[in-house]
């Protein structure tokens, strides 16, 4: 948990691997954000996790689990938010905008080092197979990075 939270600095983000707190984080009242990067099968517990007018991102589904269930008295007594994150859908323009945005708010924070990528671990090109295994271990806390020659 300590990891992942100084990964995260200030903005605590739930995924996976902190999953086992969400219980406990839930009595502090504290989760504003959580990102289901998982699927169905984490979604329950981080509706619980999220504070009053929290919001739920829901980015992925490396679980497989398209389906879950939702506590409706929960999201409507907190006021919940809860919402979809894909580029799948959108137009040509709207892809231009968020890479416009994404420029203008995010990219200088890498140019100026208040963002950078948490390297979990490096593997050479020709330990490829090792590294795919790795990566569906879902063992990793940040990226996992493949170099090539």
């Amino acid at each position: 948990m300590q990891e992942a939270i100084q990964v995260g600095g200030a903005l605590l983000v739930l995924a996976a691997f902190v999953l086992a707190q969400a219980n406990r984080l839930a009595t502090n009242s504290r989760v504003y954000l959580a990102l289901n990067l998982v699927g169905g099968g984490v979604f329950p517990d981080l509706v619980k996790s999220l504070a009053n007018q929290g919001r739920l991102a829901i980015i992925g589904y490396v679980d497989d689990k398209h389906h879950a269930e939702i506590d409706l008295e929960t999201v409507h007594g907190k006021r919940l938010q809860i919402f979809g994150v894909s580029n799948t859908r959108m137009t040509a323009p709207q892809r231009a905008e968020a890479m416009k945005n994404f420029a203008r708010d995010i990219l200088p924070g890498f140019a100026d080092g208040k963002i950078t990528a948490v390297i979990d671990k490096v593997f050479p090109f020709d330990q490829l197979p090792q590294a795919k295994a790795y990566v569906e271990t879902n063992a990793q806390l940040g990226k996992v990075v493949v170099k090539m020659p």
